[in-house]
């Protein structure tokens, strides 16, 4: 690090998914990684929105918990797919995966992500729920089935990725690109200087590794 620059606050990531780091990263914040070990199938809400805050809730407030040392921010994440009221998150196998993509083809549903930004020096919670309207296309039995033998749905909520194999069946999103991701870069901007620290104390000097 340069001479005379401070090093960036510590600041905790509360999820295992490599796309929120990699998003991260290129907004130049290296942040730790600690997976939380919440339940998710315990945690139920009356609506998906309330559901992702609930859980992103949660998992800062599980990391945090068994965090050591000097003041943290910890950041905890959660998303699913709002298909008509009803929050999809990961599906439980391939079959599932395939309902899903028979229901959503041609349509529109909402992926809502819940973000909380814990500080452990003074326990204040900060909280918010992004949606972005995503309209996803209509791909073929073909192109379905080898989307499906690839994994990839199978590991993320809503049976879809923004940036990844999914990206060519999605047509278009009304609303922020990064909440598909999983994780809303304007919100973790407004949740910070909710606490009084601007998101560039977080930036590292060089290129990321």
């Amino acid at each position: 690090m340069s001479p005379g620059v401070a090093a960036p606050r510590r600041f905790v990531l509360a999820s295992a998914s490599p796309a929120r780091l990699v998003l991260l990263r290129n907004a130049g914040i290296r942040p730790e990684v600690v997976v939380s070990g919440v339940d998710e199938a315990a945690i139920d809400a009356p609506d998906p929105g309330t559901l992702t805050e609930r859980l992103a809730v949660a998992k800062a407030e599980s990391v945090a918990a068994g965090l050591a040392g000097n003041d943290a921010l910890v950041l905890g994440c959660d998303s699913v797919l709002d298909v008509d009221g009803e929050a999809l998150g990961r599906p439980a196998d391939p079959a599932e995966a395939h309902a899903r993509w028979a229901r959503m083809a041609g349509r529109s549903a909402v992926l809502r992500t819940g973000h909380c930004l814990l500080s452990t020096g003074t326990g204040r919670r900060e909280t918010e729920v992004s949606s972005t309207t995503v309209h996803f296309g209509r791909p073929t039995e073909h192109e379905l089935r080898a989307y499906l033998d690839s994994g990839e749905p199978l590991r993320v909520a809503g049976a879809f990725t923004i940036d990844g194999l999914g990206g060519p069946f999605v047509e278009a999103l009304d609303g922020d690109h990064g909440t598909v991701v999983g994780l809303s870069l304007p919100v973790l901007r407004r949740l910070l200087a909710r606490h009084g620290v601007p998101i560039t104390d977080l930036w590292s000097v060089g290129p990321a590794p």
